[in-house]
């Protein structure tokens, strides 16, 4: 029997802050649970099943909250599911909801992430001591920054480009209402300007501390069709991970990441990424990984993602606009930032993504990646359903 198809019919976001201290856990993840079905227009009644995920529960000190969310969720005697790949765990969480609808085992499942990281310190929980791990020096950015020079030095690109990256980003913020930075006199000169924090990743370069959470209503051929406004069609998704550190291993371009793209690539019939996928709503927690996963995804040849960078093709103007949200650089509630990435990618191609919408937009591709460039969630979803 062939898998069900799969819909978008309903997506909500809370306002990304530094500190939502007008809501608790529970509060906050009720806001955007509420937006989603309001878009969809269904009560909690007609949900079937959720499927919660967020990063590390160490975050916040919280052990298992999904268990005491589920009030919130109106998941009271309903199937409730846990998720967590690190920082991919967004897109992770709504490849499973949409796996229990292609499957048949339910018809409308409520997915969401989120996280509250002002209840935490993620940076020095970020930094675990020897021998438990190896020394990230401070928090992510220590991690990934020399993966960057290796990027820097394999490919000859200029050490502009991540602040070309930085400042397209959070001015594509301005046109998202629910973007964490508004940074309103954002100019190249200051991003430029900005003080080193983990060589080259400069502040304005890197990704805030966000509160927040993301929901989505998936649904099946039958939903889709009750439902109010368009759909997006869920036309090829995948999970790959590999280990942390292994002989050969590239941080520059995961081999995970790459064959987490070509199985999307495969069951949506994409052949020619770059010309055939309108919008593509990308996790670049720091600026650099732009040109880097325009290669590991395909976008680019080796060597060659910072150039398309540099030309502008990736602008709100461009060929291949990458991040017209802003992206996680304008946004970055840890657990649910892969779920926005994905819930963006299906604004696009509604026609419902306001201000930052891409004219035209038919199919878009959201991408999450997490833990130290080891796990990969990625969608590719459209505004028709899939052929059979």
């Amino acid at each position: 029997m062939a898998e069900e198809p799969v819909a978008v019919v309903g997506i909500g976001q809370t306002r990304h802050r530094a500190a939502r201290r007008d809501v608790s856990l529970a509060g906050l993840v009720r806001e955007a649970a509420l937006r989603a079905l309001a878009d969809a227009e269904l009560t909690w009644a007609d949900i079937d099943a959720v499927v919660i995920g967020k990063a590390p529960d160490f975050f916040e000190g919280v052990m298992m909250p999904e268990l005491y969310l589920a009030d919130a969720l109106g998941a009271v005697g309903k199937p409730m599911l846990r998720v967590h790949t690190a920082g991919s765990v967004g897109g992770s969480t709504a490849l499973v909801a949409a796996d229990l609808i292609a499957a048949r085992v339910h018809t409308t499942v409520l997915t969401l992430a989120f996280e509250k990281q002002s209840e935490s310190n993620a940076m020095w929980g970020l930094s675990l001591p020897v021998p438990f791990q190896q020394p990230l020096l401070a928090g992510a950015g220590g991690f990934f920054a020399p993966h960057i020079r290796a990027y820097m030095r394999r490919t000859g690109a200029p050490d502009t480009i991540g602040a070309l990256v930085a400042y397209k980003d959070r001015r594509n913020a301005l046109r998202n209402p629910y973007a964490h930075l508004h940074e309103h006199g954002i100019t190249l000169a200051k991003v430029q300007e900005s003080p080193m924090l983990w060589d080259p990743i400069r502040y304005s370069e890197t990704c805030p501390s966000s509160d927040g959470a993301c929901a989505m209503i998936l649904a099946d051929r039958a939903g889709a069709a009750r439902a109010p406004r368009p759909a997006a069609w869920v036309h090829g998704g995948a999970m790959r991970s590999e280990p942390t550190l292994f002989a050969g291993k590239d941080f520059v371009s995961p081999r995970a990441g790459k064959d987490c793209a070509a199985a999307v690539y495969r069951q949506a019939r994409i052949t020619d990424p770059r010309r055939e996928i309108d919008v593509v709503e990308m996790y670049v927690p720091f600026s650099w990984y732009e040109p880097m996963w325009l290669e590991n995804l395909g976008f680019a040849a080796e060597g060659e993602g910072w150039k398309l960078t540099e030309s502008g093709v990736t602008g709100l103007d461009g060929d291949l606009p990458v991040n017209p949200s802003g992206g996680v650089l304008s946004a970055n509630p840890i657990g649910a930032s892969g779920m926005i990435r994905f819930a963006e990618a299906a604004l696009q191609v509604r026609g419902q993504a306001g201000e930052h919408q891409i004219d035209g937009a038919r199919r878009a591709l959201g991408h999450a990646y997490g833990g130290g460039s080891q796990f990969f969630a990625m969608w590719l979803v459209g505004s028709e359903p899939p052929t059979t």
